[in-house]
């Protein structure tokens, strides 16, 4: 096929040597299948700021760091500099993600460079040795539905060990290729331990996961693997081969309301005393 503008720079420097066919298009990238030397991978060409339609939220954005202070404060201006470098933050901040967690063991594309908005990697594959199907497309029998479903919680644990919340998990950006769930698209990945919103978003995955498998085995929906998960990480308990029940036990004790309002009348009494001791002092002045 004619080769897309946005990857020619990698054919000249030799990075990709043929462009096969398109693969998808969505609202954030164009995927092509490419060849590389005698490997058949993933080009994921990130469409510009204003052809995008996702919404870079802050929930999202809160607790990523940018170690270059000139940056940090364009970000925070709406110039048009300060705009492109919020967006290249954006798309690098997937890239960083998806190279943090394949180390971390992590189920994820193996990614193979990231070179002016375009994103080479690994195609991942299904048992035919095309391009595999996402999660949403395929039809699972309750015993797969629930090795599955494993699978995917024993991944998000992985993420969170290393300090990541996936932030928009659903059957929509998890591929099955020969081995189970394959986890795609980190655009919104969320820095776990600097992001006031990451217990909600952990959650809101975990249920998005729960719902879809509980399906094909309804079981499942009588579990509660994301609290339990983040119980587990607030204690500092929590590590990549963690054993999980999928039951959390809720904290259903009632206030004492006597003893909550002592607390607040000893407050109380404690800063009419700090506030008396500080007009002693300007009267004595």
């Amino acid at each position: 096929m004619k080769i897309p503008k946005r990857l020619q720079p990698l054919v000249d420097d030799g990075m990709v040597d043929e462009v096969l066919f398109q693969l998808m298009s969505g609202k954030e990238a164009q995927v092509y299948v490419v060849r590389c030397g005698d490997q058949i991978r993933c080009a994921k060409v990130f469409k510009e700021a204003q052809k995008r339609s996702f919404k870079q939220a802050v929930q999202y954005q809160e607790g990523r760091k940018v170690r270059n202070t000139r940056r940090a404060r364009a970000m925070s201006k709406k110039t048009k500099y300060g705009q492109k470098e919020q967006e290249d933050a954006w798309l690098n901040a997937e890239v960083d993600a998806l190279y943090r967690l394949a180390a971390a063991g992590v189920r994820v594309p193996e990614p193979h460079g990231f070179v002016d908005g375009v994103l080479l990697m690994e195609l991942v594959k299904d048992v035919e040795g095309k391009a595999a199907p996402r999660l949403d497309d395929v039809t699972l029998a309750p015993e797969q539905a629930r090795d599955y479903h494993a699978q995917v919680i024993a991944e998000v644990v992985r993420m969170l060990s290393a300090g990541l919340i996936h932030g928009d998990l659903s059957e929509f950006n998890v591929l099955v290729d020969t081995r189970g769930p394959v986890i795609i698209d980190l655009p919104q990945a969320v820095n776990a331990s600097g992001n006031n919103n990451a217990e909600s978003m952990l959650e809101r995955d975990v249920d998005n996961m729960r719902r879809y498998f509980g399906r094909f085995a309804p079981e499942l929906l009588g579990t509660d693997y994301g609290k339990e998960i983040w119980a587990l990480y607030e204690t500092g308990d929590l590590h990549p081969d963690s054993k999980l029940t999928g039951c959390f036990q809720h904290d259903t004790t009632s206030a004492d309301v006597g003893e909550l309002m002592a607390v607040i009348d000893a407050a109380k009494e404690e800063e009419l005393e700090r506030q008396a001791r500080m007009q002693d002092e300007d009267d004595e002045d």
